[in-house]
């Protein structure tokens, strides 16, 4: 499989108290199938292919939480970058294996995200089809400072949404502040996004920090949804049209948040 372009999300795992009754959620849930993977890992594949990897919890202080890993050629670079830009670095760059060297960190507004430079694991090897990855976006309070952050960290080229609601999969109605990110080199718009930074509005606690959500393709959303519930999880956003197909925000069993996207009939 060819490396993914630089700065486009190549990776999601989920860190869970419970990795035996997570298996058994998304394994309900998409049709995943699993296989020991490096360490307290288990690698989750849709029709043989890798797909996302579910970890158990070393740390019970840990959040149980989905997260995003961008693709980068020179991880230390990327690390001085965040560095430089505002960011934390949670974790230096570390080796897994063969595989390749990873890294956690947080932008200025406090999302946690990690980068991968790729060893012999590239990254996903089915996205945008059901049971797999298709969008990521982060939520965030601190739009100004995330903004430049991002854009100066993985040289994402920005276009703002606009009154016709195009350009973000996870915006029911037009007007919201919305920004796409592209990839360096590409046209910034719809076509080019590989994800997006959204607005966290007093609308919301006080108290909910700054995070990403990871989108999965599914088949049909409102099915999606109905399993989630009779699985032990919780439907956080009812399923919604919007320009983009249908879409629902989840909860597992465990806690972890995730949305699903249904495209739309071509």
């Amino acid at each position: 499989m060819a490396a993914f372009a630089q700065s486009a999300p190549c990776w999601v795992d989920v860190q869970l108290p419970d990795l035996e009754a997570g298996k058994r959620f998304y394994g309900e849930l998409f049709g995943w199938t699993f296989r020991a993977g490096d360490g307290p890992y288990a690698d989750a594949l849709s029709g043989g292919a890798l797909v996302a990897a579910l970890a158990a919890k070393q740390d019970g202080r840990m959040p149980t939480a989905w997260g995003v890993y961008f693709a980068t050629d020179d991880i230390t670079a990327s690390v001085a970058r965040i560095r430089e830009n505002g960011g934390q670095v949670i974790t230096d760059p570390v080796r897994a294996g063969r595989s390749g060297v990873l890294a956690q960190a947080a932008d200025p507004g406090g999302a946690v995200f990690g980068l991968w430079q790729a060893g012999e694991r590239k990254g996903f090897q089915k996205q945008n089809e059901p049971g797999s990855f298709c969008w990521t976006e982060v939520y965030t309070r601190q739009k100004e400072r995330v903004d430049a952050f991002y854009e100066e960290v993985f040289g994402f080229r920005s276009a703002e949404l606009d009154d016709s609601g195009t350009g973000d999969p996870g915006t029911a109605e037009s007007g919201v502040d919305f920004r796409m990110w592209s990839p360096a080199g590409t046209e910034p718009g719809p076509d080019t996004a590989v994800g997006g930074r959204s607005v966290i509005t007093d609308a919301f606690p006080a108290v909910l920090p700054s995070y990403f959500l990871t989108y999965f393709a599914v088949a049909d959303c409102d099915a999606s949804a109905e399993a989630v519930g009779r699985l032990g999880g919780r439907v956080t956003e009812p399923p919604f049209d919007i320009p983009y197909g249908r879409m629902a925000v989840l909860q597992d069993d465990q806690g972890a948040v995730f949305a699903v996207l249904q495209p739309p009939v071509s």
